[in-house]
């Protein structure tokens, strides 16, 4: 919308005014005699001076007649704004912006390459496991199903104790898939009865001993007819099932899923929850691989397979060499064993496990090796002869000189100054 003023606006008005003002000062003068009609004229006069006085000025110095004022409201427009990364301040440390440009999509695509390999069938323990299902259900698995599957198969790694095994299975159940409760039975040996042996939520107070457990027929309830039948059971409402056995508390939705060994019923996988219609697809379909990752890890444990492979071509060892050589989280002095197996969604065991036996060094020392090159780096560079060789260490990702120096010395037999002197 625009508002144009009539630039004879200002001479309308003072027209108005030089009209105006001589009948108000005759009305004055009817109701005063004491003023005289030449005082009123010099009044007149006076004021009509000064309106033609300030319209000359007007005209002349701020040219109100030949440029006409105009508001004009701004159109509207939505804006897109850019997204922006933020990257940690040590990537210009010793290059030009422009090459950390060209580093950092070096290091997105290289991640790419990364994550486009790392596919449920190359995860520790799932090759075997998803062999028996159609490649097609595989391609159409989302990344979160692999993310947790691959978690409990690292999880897994280097357990080589039943009990153990399935205390992980079911705190993992609770933790990464949300549930209340969750329970798994294991076949007696005279194949007979489903005991409990591993539960979380009410059935364990937050210990690993189960609170007044249970045991079930084979055949009665839904766990036992599961067991019997060999074939998994949802149930949407508790309410209507006339099998189903009360535990600790009543709830009102059931999944239940058979481990089997060879064919042969080992136990059964199950979660009750206090929501109707708790469980869905999702819930099935992650079930049966936990039941069958659970498989596998009790063959191996009863055929006294405990020896597992790891080599250099493990899929996790490889995003841990990329995080370290290419993204450099070295630099974050809080870098820990928990953060970086957060960041590869496995276990802090398996990662702990990973680096001992493909590097020969601790976790610890492992990230001190890339400090300590990192250190030495800039020790021997001109752009950082300014900096003391504190400086340097937590630029490099030691948060203590005393942390820093120790590691220096263990690495390369030196201390940094002398390491300094002699560069």
């Amino acid at each position: 919308m625009n508002i144009r003023e009539n630039k004879n606006t200002g001479i309308g008005n003072a027209i108005y005014l030089l009209i105006g003002l001589p009948l108000i000062l005759i009305i004055f003068s009817i109701s005063d005699d004491s003023i005289s009609w030449l005082d009123y004229t010099n009044m007149v006069i006076y004021i009509g001076s000064s309106i033609i006085f300030s319209l000359v000025l007007d005209r002349f110095f701020l040219n109100y007649y030949t440029v006409p004022f105009v508001i004009q409201r701004a159109p509207q427009k939505s804006y897109q704004f850019p997204k922006i990364t933020t990257r940690s301040s040590h990537n210009y440390n010793e290059v030009s912006r422009g090459t950390s440009r060209k580093k950092v999509n070096h290091h997105s695509k290289k991640k790419r390459e990364l994550k486009t390999t790392k596919t449920i069938t190359n995860i520790p323990y799932l090759e075997e496991v998803f062999s028996e299902f159609d490649n097609d259900v595989l391609q159409r698995a989302p990344m979160q199903t692999i993310s947790i599957l691959s978690y409990f198969a690292t999880s897994l790694f280097g357990k080589n104790k039943v009990d153990a095994v399935l205390w992980d299975i079911v705190e993992n159940c609770i933790s990464h898939l949300h549930l209340e409760d969750c329970v798994i039975y294991m076949l007696d040996k005279e194949k007979k009865y489903l005991i409990q042996k591993a539960a979380f939520g009410n059935k364990n107070n937050g210990e690993k001993k189960i609170v007044s457990p249970i045991k079930i027929k084979i055949g009665d309830g839904i766990v036992g007819d599961v067991a019997k039948t060999k074939d998994y059971r949802l149930i949407d409402d508790l309410r209507k099932n006339s099998n189903y056995i009360v535990d600790d508390v009543s709830r009102l939705s059931e999944l239940s899923v058979p481990i089997c060994i060879d064919g042969t019923i080992v136990g059964v996988l199950d979660s009750e929850h206090s929501e109707k219609d708790f469980f869905t697809s999702d819930h099935v379909f992650l079930f049966h691989l936990i039941a069958k990752l659970t498989e596998k890890k009790l063959k191996q444990i009863c055929g006294h397979n405990t020896t597992c492979r790891i080599t250099n071509d493990n899929i996790y060892y490889k995003e841990l060499e990329f995080l370290m050589k290419e993204a450099k989280i070295y630099h974050d002095p809080n870098l820990g064993l928990d953060s970086v197996a957060k960041k590869l969604k496995i276990s802090s065991n398996y990662l702990s496990q990973l680096v001992n036996k493909l590097t020969g060094k601790n976790f610890a020392d492992y990230i001190n090796t890339f400090r300590v090159e990192d250190a030495k780096e800039k020790l021997r560079n001109h752009n950082f002869v300014n900096y003391t060789i504190i400086g340097i260490a937590l630029e490099s990702g030691f948060n203590s000189k005393s942390t820093f120096y120790s590691a220096f010395k263990k690495l390369t037999g030196i201390s940094p100054s002398s390491y300094r002197k002699n560069g």
